[in-house]
Formats: structure tokens, sequence, C-alpha cells
């Protein structure tokens, strides 16, 4: 049996990075199916950034497509078998809701059960400035279990357009999730 993946795109700017995230992990051979989720937000912060909706996205291969309203779906019980789940990007919202366990949709029940099952969780934050509740919740999701990761994008690869800036920050989530791709983009080194 293949590995299995959640990847929620919830409605902060950077759904990009989603879309990158989910690509890489439908593509990955290693893994057998990923649910995916989408906030009405994250809905409407995909069309208005890529042009893309739901649909488009569903039909990746491997991609199976989940109301974020069935709190009965299959990824909202810790008895479900998969291999962890990042957000991407993650609502100050959602990591809110998240870091004070309250799960009224597929997104945060499926986080919340990545938490208390001890599977990956990887939050990609997309909020700026920060105030001090999203540092405490930060901290609180982190103390918890979670990988905090901020969407960050690296320049050090020299990016020609912001598919490679998209890319280069998916490889970074997968690594966390415990998939190791190679991409020619990674710090290499080398002299001053």
């Amino acid at each position: 049996m293949g590995l299995r993946f959640t990847l929620a795109i919830t409605g902060a700017s950077g759904s990009g990075f989603g879309v990158a995230t989910l690509k890489r992990l439908s593509a990955n051979p290693s893994v057998e199916r990923v649910a995916l989720l989408l906030s009405p937000t994250g809905k409407r912060c995909l069309f208005d950034e890529t042009g893309l909706t739901p649909k488009d996205l569903a039909a990746l291969p491997k991609v199976s497509l989940r109301d974020e309203r069935d709190l009965g779906a299959d990824i909202s019980s810790g008895s479900y078998r998969h291999d962890g789940m990042a957000i991407v990007p993650c609502s100050a919202g959602a990591l809110g809701r998240i870091a004070a366990g309250v799960s009224e949709s597929l997104v945060s029940r499926a986080a919340d059960v990545c938490l208390k099952e001890r599977r990956p969780l990887v939050l990609c934050l997309r909020e700026t400035p920060l105030n001090r509740i999203h540092l405490e919740n930060m901290l609180r999701v982190h103390d918890a279990g979670a990988v905090v990761m901020p969407i960050m994008p690296g320049f050090y690869s020299g990016p020609e357009s912001m598919d490679d800036l998209f890319d280069t920050f998916a490889t970074r989530v997968l690594d966390q999730l415990g998939l190791r791709e190679d991409d020619s983009r990674r710090w290499k080194g080398g002299p001053v």
C-alpha cells in the first residue's frame, strides 16, 4: 500500500504554494492518494490567485476532493491510517482553531487527528504582520507536535519564475512529510 496524505488549502494568500505541493504529492510514485480539502475562503483565493477551481485540482492523479463540512469522512478518524497532513497556505484563523482544538470543519478535525495520533502535521502559515495571538498559537501547535513552516520562499536557487518559488517551497513541505525528493534547486554550498 502506498502513502496517503491530506492537503488543505485555506483562505490565506499564497494558494500557488498549495497547488505546487499538491502537484508534487500527486506525481510522487510513493504516494497512493491525496485527500484534498479547501476551506470556503481557500476556494476563493485559489480562483482569484490562480484561476483554478477545486474541480481542476481534483483532476490531478491520485487526488480525492473532500467536502470540508463532512466530519464523518475517513480522515476525521484516528483509526484511519494515513501518513500526514499539510495545510498550504494555512490562514491565521485555521491556525487558531487547530491551536484551540476546535474541530468545526474537516480541515481542523483532520489536523486535530494528526496531532492526537502523532502523525506529521505541517502548517504553512501565510500571515503578516503577526500579532501576539498568532505567535502564541504557533507555539501551541508546535508544542503539540506540528511543524510550523511559514511561507517564506528561498531565493538562493536563483528563481526565474513564481513557479520556481512555489516548487522549491513544495520540496521543503514534502521533506517535512518524510518524502525526500531530488530537486536541482536545493542548496549545494560553494565557495564564497
